[in-house]
């Protein structure tokens, strides 16, 4: 993955692992499991063991899984519409190393052959795992995670006028769309929309007054973003940022904190 989407993907990652939810599921999970001891676990092990397989395996398993779909979801945000299609085909992609993991962690317990038929088995008990617990997590994801999650491409906006914006005239018709972020690049300024992004020469000043009614703010002084491309709002050190919705992460100046916060906190 290219830097940004990296970033973007450790963050989402770090929401979940920072829900209490998420953690409360998987705790309670682990619980049922070692309980009732399905698969034969409440007759071949002990209550102790038993609690330490059902936690290692589960570990194991959703791990692997919330991997795979965060990776997916910030790959294909912008391929594949809405959260939940995104989230299943997190859960293919980790249905095999969810099912071999799980499997190995049964042959080290409990010993046997692994065989090809096995690995079939496996493989197969990894999809309806993994589908388990991108139900389960979907299902207990707080408003906030799913918006972390759901942050995909600018949504969709009427129809507008191109002629209404001078600064579309200054770009390659393949590139004029909806303007979504403006920055200092030396002596140009950094046009990206969603069509694209391509550089200009013209002052930063000039071009927030060619950009017409486009909704955002001037959020530092070499930084303009629309409102259809913020993320989130984040704390770096102390200090207020913004996260767009392309990973990139843009500081916002102390004179602009209040407005910022007004308009997207």
């Amino acid at each position: 993955m290219e830097r940004p989407l990296l970033q973007s993907a450790l963050r989402e990652l770090q929401v979940f692992l920072s829900a209490r939810r998420f953690w409360a599921t998987f705790g309670a999970v682990v619980l049922i499991f070692w309980v009732t001891g399905p698969y034969g676990t409440g007759e071949r092990l002990a209550t102790v063991p038993r609690l330490g397989f059902w936690l290692v395996l589960h570990a194991v398993a959703w791990g692997i899984a919330v991997v795979a779909i965060v990776a997916v979801n910030t790959l294909f945000r912008r391929k594949v519409p809405g959260l939940l299609p995104r989230m299943a085909l997190g859960t293919v992609v980790a249905s095999a190393p969810v099912g071999l993991a799980t499997e190995a962690i049964s042959l080290m317990t409990f010993g046997g052959t692994l065989t090809p038929e096995r690995i079939a088995e496996s493989i197969a008990t990894g999809l309806l795992l993994s589908a388990l617990f991108c139900a389960l997590t979907f299902m207990t994801m707080s408003s906030k995670q799913t918006e972390a999650l759901a942050a995909a491409s600018p949504p969709a906006t009427a129809p507008e006028d191109r002629t209404e914006i001078p600064l579309m005239r200054r770009l390659k018709p393949e590139s004029r769309g909806p303007i979504l972020h403006m920055t200092v690049a030396d002596h140009y300024t950094q046009v990206t929309t969603s069509r694209g992004r391509e550089l200009i020469l013209l002052r930063f000043s000039d071009a927030l007054a060619e950009c017409g009614d486009t909704p955002g703010l001037k959020v530092h002084r070499s930084h303009f973003v629309a409102d259809a491309h913020v993320d989130r709002l984040l704390r770096t050190e102390g200090r207020l940022a913004i996260l767009l919705r392309d990973g990139q992460e843009i500081p916002v100046s102390r004179s602009c904190a209040e407005a910022v916060r007004a308009r997207w906190g």
